[in-house]
């Protein structure tokens, strides 16, 4: 018996969709047969590929703005005709070597807007558009460092915080019309980790030691001793996002191969 996911003929939004995880995520719900547009940054040729290949289209954006979520949900719903799941996806991390006390306001307002605004604007804008669809959902990427705070990326982590409480809360008001639920991954194998600017290459020279083996700590952390890939990420919101889990709004799944060892 296979699981249906009954994804074929939904309409999708998908943000930071150009490589990592939102391009695993708009991969496989085209897989599904859902029409998805993707909204990014900047496109990648692997995006481009997907869009010639599928029901896929790019749209570039910038989500930092204040109007950069509004025109990407205008785009979604001219191309779409309305919106069945939303993905939030787009977000970004520098580690704070320095100490709390060296951010500046520049530093909070950066992270405070990409890994929090830029979700809570394309959901305010999105929502009606979600409005009155049967089986509409949101599915959030999160972070573990919402509940696992890391000086080293405490702005971050205190984003990420913020944009759980902020899908409970809409989990809440929007239920049972639009399900809201978030996935908090641990470390997961894409740029924001391994990229030549990424976490394991700026603590590997801040510490002295090479990237590798900032990565083999990190993945000695976990029970399962590795990295989650984004293939993975992209099955659970798939999974969140489709009626196998019509009763499921308002949670957080973590994917961070034991890394939290707490209830």
């Amino acid at each position: 018996m296979t699981l249906d996911l009954q994804l074929a003929g939904r309409t999708a939004l998908v943000t930071g969709a150009s490589r990592g995880i939102g391009l695993a995520i708009t991969s496989a719900l085209a897989a599904e047969g859902a029409a998805v547009v993707a909204g990014a940054l900047r496109g990648s040729d692997e995006l481009d590929r997907l869009s010639r290949e599928a029901q896929v289209r790019a749209v570039a954006v910038d989500l930092t703005t204040t109007e950069g979520p509004g025109e990407l949900v205008a785009a979604a719903v001219a191309e779409l005709g309305g919106i069945d799941i939303l993905v939030n996806n787009v977000g970004a991390v520098r580690p704070r070597l320095d100490g709390f006390v060296a951010l500046t306001d520049e530093d909070w307002e950066w992270g405070l807007t990409i890994n929090f605004l830029a979700a809570a604007r394309t959901m305010r804008a999105a929502v009606p558009a979600m409005t009155g669809r049967p089986g509409a959902a949101i599915v959030t990427v999160s972070s573990v460092n919402a509940y696992l705070p890391d000086p080293g990326v405490i702005d971050y982590s205190a984003a990420k915080a913020a944009l759980a409480n902020l899908c409970k809360s809409l989990s809440k008001e929007l239920g049972p019309a639009i399900r809201v639920n978030t996935i908090s991954p641990g470390p997961v194998q894409t740029d924001l980790w391994l990229g030549g600017q990424g976490v394991a290459a700026t603590v590997g020279k801040a510490s002295g030691v090479e990237p590798d083996e900032v990565v083999r700590r990190q993945q000695a952390a976990a029970a399962t001793g590795r990295f989650t890939r984004p293939d993975e990420v992209a099955d659970l919101v798939l999974f969140l996002a489709s009626d196998r889990a019509a009763n499921i709004t308002g949670s957080d799944i973590r994917i961070d191969g034991g890394l939290v060892t707490t209830l």
